[in-house]
């Protein structure tokens, strides 16, 4: 669920000021947090997400895609393609690394759509 302080803090990262773009950005933000989820495990858990060390790594990997979807909308059309950024993908790496040995330490109850 996106609130305001995720849309504010997106725009201060973009040094976006007036409120023009706010329902496109929410939208960026939306779609942002439903890839990195689906891309670490389709059945997320939320207590996961919730986790310090992994808060921060998400928060990360939201912020830069919705910003590359705001930066590169041409990539949102059918003519041209622009790749993920590596870095996001780094840190989904890591995030889904660490989901696995959450998922081992606290067993297969944590299984939550999202």
């Amino acid at each position: 669920m996106m609130n305001s302080q995720d849309l504010k803090n997106l725009k201060d990262s973009l040094r976006i000021d007036g409120t023009d773009d706010d329902v496109l950005l929410a939208s960026y933000l939306s779609a942002a947090k439903n890839y990195v989820k689906n891309a670490i495990d389709e059945n997320l858990s939320q207590k996961f997400l919730e986790l310090e060390k992994v808060s921060y790594l998400y928060t990360t990997a939201v912020y830069a895609l919705a910003s590359a979807y705001y930066n590169n909308r041409s990539a949102l059309s059918a003519t041209t393609i622009v790749p993920v950024d590596l870095t996001l993908q780094s840190i989904i790496g890591q995030l889904r690394g660490l989901y696995d040995a959450y998922q081992a330490d606290n067993g297969d109850d944590t299984n939550e759509i999202n």
